[in-house]
């Protein structure tokens, strides 16, 4: 173990003796966000025992349906303790949203995204130190995407779907896999999942199979625009053997928190869109999304409802940190975000 390892581990160490106590499936909040507003889309992980959220979107003036203009940000915040307060400490090296984030044991791993104009191919590691960040650029994406999913397993990064333009009508039924321990040879292009093309679905890894759940499909509208059509379907996949249909989620569960947190063997699905209120009226009255915990038990291929959120949050990575999920900032509801985060410690059924 190199010395800046052990100083990691360390440090991770002293920090769970300072989280404050949870009962089990009980949340509670941290510190918000240093920004009354809050982010929707940002990058967000672990770095040397700290917490990053990293870039994101909100609007600033006015709603959408105002008239309002989304912004995109660069800042990165950093908090090294459950009850500490939030630093800024560094930049992205653009404004950048909605792309993956992966947290490893050496830093967070950030892979996409995109802005008003362009989505991106940049893949790039921040690491966190002594109060400021460094950024180590990794094999660019074969092509530009946001909105995907992505997973690390077993020293492997898997991206899957998204849309390569910002108006894209139609998403990319693409996989990707980069080995983190030969980045070298770039990023691989895998069997894609034989259902729909998707944007905003949610993956998890588990017992050596990758999972792929719900997300939406988009086409064309009446106007050219893309219009969603909601999925409930999910699968699994196997390196080297390919894919399988498992069991359709019970509802639909559109930019959940990913990746999902696996706990004892079972994986959870925190909330998400189920497009039951895409036209709901007035806007600014909309309730929230979803806030039902789902489990997925591979070993019997079922799902089960397991509690609700205290939270509604869509398009916010979900981060394990010191023994938690940890749910910073999202769209707490259409156009409008939330500073909020969130702890929780999930229990398998």
């Amino acid at each position: 173990m190199t010395a800046a390892l052990m100083k990691s581990v360390l440090s991770a160490l002293l920090l769970m003796l300072s989280f404050p106590a949870a009962a089990e499936d009980d949340w509670a909040s941290l510190t918000p966000l240093p920004d009354a507003e809050g982010f929707a889309g940002s990058f967000a992980g672990v770095s040397s025992g700290a917490l990053l959220v990293a870039g994101g979107t909100h609007f600033p003036d006015k709603r959408p349906w105002e008239g309002g203009t989304k912004v995109w940000y660069d800042t990165i915040y950093a908090l090294e303790k459950p009850d500490g307060k939030w630093v800024k400490a560094g930049k992205l090296p653009r404004p950048n949203g909605y792309g993956v984030s992966i947290t490893t044991e050496d830093g967070l791993i950030c892979i996409g995204g995109g802005d008003a104009t362009a989505n991106f191919r940049d893949v790039f590691r921040l690491r966190y130190a002594e109060g400021k960040i460094t950024t180590q650029a990794l094999p660019m994406l074969p092509k530009p995407c946001a909105f995907m999913a992505g997973v690390e397993m077993n020293g492997t990064v898997y991206v899957a779907g998204g849309i390569e333009t910002p108006a894209a009508t139609a998403a990319l039924g693409t996989l990707w896999a980069l080995d983190l321990k030969q980045t070298g040879e770039g990023w691989r292009e895998l069997a894609p999942c034989p259902g729909s093309a998707r944007i905003l679905a949610t993956m998890a890894a588990c017992d050596g199979m990758l999972y792929f759940i719900s997300g939406a499909a988009l086409k064309p509208d009446v106007g050219g625009k893309p219009a969603r059509v909601w999925l409930n379907d999910a699968w699994s996949f196997r390196p080297n053997q390919g894919w399988k249909k498992i069991a359709d989620i019970p509802r639909v569960a559109v930019a959940a928190p990913s990746p999902a947190p696996v706990v004892d063997g079972h994986i959870f699905i925190l909330g998400g869109d189920d497009g039951a209120l895409v036209d709901f009226e007035p806007k600014e009255k909309h309730p929230g999304f979803p806030r039902e915990i789902l489990s997925y038990h591979p070993g019997s291929n079922t799902w089960n409802g397991v509690g609700e959120l205290p939270f509604s949050l869509v398009t916010s990575p979900s981060v394990e940190w010191l023994g938690c999920t940890v749910i910073a900032g999202g769209e707490a509801r259409p156009g409008k975000r939330s500073p909020a985060v969130w702890r929780g410690r999930l229990v398998a059924p």
